[in-house]
């Protein structure tokens, strides 16, 4: 086959695996996660039902592969952050912020949250996200900015359990507050 037909076909599978994740969470989040069928979604995307199982083999997998996505797209967006700061500090505050406010937009308690909070993309994410506080917290300790008597690992898991949170703040500035207080507690001792 021509490249270019490769491409417009590749292209086509990207547009509707993509439609499908779209459709797919927004038919949870307005009907809730038991309301949603394989049915409802290939109608509401406009495919048949069996294309739709040539992407997916039920629901959950369709929500799975769209946690998936979302998850890579915080942790780019967090290495973005990092990348654009200058300074050890800076970054280590600057990713510490976006993560809280990640953790504060979205939605927490609810069936959704249940359903795709586990598995190993979870735990692969987790520990991506670990690695990346933990090397921001090395920097900032080797240029006097971060206590360097704890663990970076340790650390990290401090800054990660102390902004989770921030899920249950009412507001963007409680939560920049809880990011001051976080940050407080990693200053070298005196």
């Amino acid at each position: 086959m021509p490249k270019l037909w490769n491409e417009t076909i590749q292209a086509h599978r990207r547009e509707v695996r993509d439609a499908i994740l779209h459709t797919a969470s927004a038919l949870v989040a307005a009907h809730g996660l038991h309301a949603v069928t394989m049915s409802r979604i290939a109608e509401e995307v406009g495919i048949g039902r069996a294309t739709l199982y040539k992407y997916f083999s039920d629901v959950e997998a369709i929500l799975v592969a769209w946690h998936d996505r979302q998850v890579t797209g915080h942790l780019e967006y967090l290495a973005k952050v990092r990348d654009q700061a200058d300074g050890a500090g800076e970054r280590l505050e600057a990713v510490l912020e976006a993560f809280a406010l990640i953790t504060y937009e979205r939605p927490h308690g609810t069936e959704l949250a249940a359903l795709v909070h586990r598995g190993e993309h979870v735990a692969r994410a987790k520990q991506q996200l670990s690695d990346l506080i933990r090397d921001l917290l090395t920097e900032a300790a080797e240029t006097g900015g971060v206590r360097d008597d704890v663990a970076p690992d340790e650390l990290a898991s401090y800054c990660l359990h102390a902004l989770a949170a921030a899920s249950g703040l009412p507001s963007k500035a409680a939560v920049r507050r809880l990011v001051t207080v976080t940050l407080a507690g990693l200053r070298p001792r005196a």
